[in-house]
């Protein structure tokens, strides 16, 4: 199968791609135009192009740094701002999958434990009717402790929040009482 994955960072990537790249043709895409500062969205960025250029994957790249636009469909909606970001990232690797006549499309976001998995399949699941393209789901969580691993064997920068400013800020700030 022809799969193109979004990938959100290089250590979410390693282990999904170590389990599908002997049974599928893999591309890689970035697409993260909602990684706060601009100095992460840039270090995330690095790793995945080290990984990729180490391992000779095919790479698709949408080097888009959006904060203005990911904010736009954030605010006043903060609660619910992964259902947009999903939906913009998803959406970009669907119109990549069709137009570059892929067997199906998937993401690195499903390996994260943090992740809203079901709002992601339905989202995903939506936006290959609408593009004709099949989403390809795989439950990528059950490599979260190896991916971890291989990650640190790699010496790959590892973030520590999602990536949006509103992750970064639920990670670092802690209110006083």
């Amino acid at each position: 199968m022809k799969l193109l994955i979004h990938v959100c960072c290089a250590p979410c990537f390693i282990a999904p791609y170590t389990h599908l790249k002997d049974d599928h043709d893999i591309t890689a895409f970035w697409f993260n135009h909602n990684i706060h500062p601009y100095t992460e969205y840039q270090k995330r960025l690095d790793t995945l192009r080290d990984f990729i250029a180490k391992n000779n994957i095919s790479y698709i790249e949408k080097d888009e740094y959006d904060l203005d636009r990911f904010l736009q469909n954030a605010v006043y909606k903060e609660n619910k701002r992964c259902i947009s970001c999903y939906y913009e990232r998803l959406k970009y690797t669907a119109i990549i999958a069709k137009k570059g006549n892929f067997d199906a499309f998937t993401s690195t976001l499903l390996y994260s434990k943090h992740q809203n998995h079901k709002l992601m399949i339905e989202i995903a699941e939506s936006l290959a009717k609408e593009y004709g393209v099949k989403f390809f789901y795989q439950d990528f969580r059950e490599f979260w402790k190896e991916g971890i691993q291989l990650s640190k064997e790699e010496g790959m920068y590892r973030q520590q929040y999602c990536g949006c400013i509103y992750s970064e800020r639920d990670r670092y700030y802690r209110p006083k009482k």
